[in-house]
């Protein structure tokens, strides 16, 4: 929802209208880094859900919540310049590797061992 507003803010700080995506540069890096979070949000969520239920709540909810604090950082570092998306960028995709992981080995554990 913040990101979603932020883009919001822009359009008006821009007078860019809806449908359009292209005006000012900020505007465009702020509604691109709000479109990539949007696209990364249910892979997140899934990944989250099953390492949560089959692996470990404590760890996944760690995980989950530096995923989204990266995401943040992410959103602002795009916000100010594009290469500022990339150090957190490869944060969260680490992180979404280990919550494939985590969320593997849950599942293998509960399917394969009584």
């Amino acid at each position: 929802a913040y990101f979603a507003m932020q883009v919001i803010y822009a359009r008006r700080k821009y007078r860019i209208s809806p449908p359009e995506t292209t005006g000012h540069p900020e505007f465009e890096r702020i509604f691109r880094a709000q479109a990539n979070c949007s696209e990364y949000f249910p892979i997140f969520i899934s990944l989250l859900w099953v390492a949560g239920i089959f692996f470990h709540q404590g760890v996944t909810a760690a995980c989950g919540l530096l995923y989204l604090y990266t995401r943040l950082k992410y959103f602002q570092g795009y916000t100010v310049a594009a290469q500022g998306r990339l150090a957190p960028l490869y944060t969260s995709a680490w992180l979404l590797w280990l919550l494939v992981s985590l969320a593997l080995a849950g599942l293998l554990a509960h399917f394969l061992w009584p």
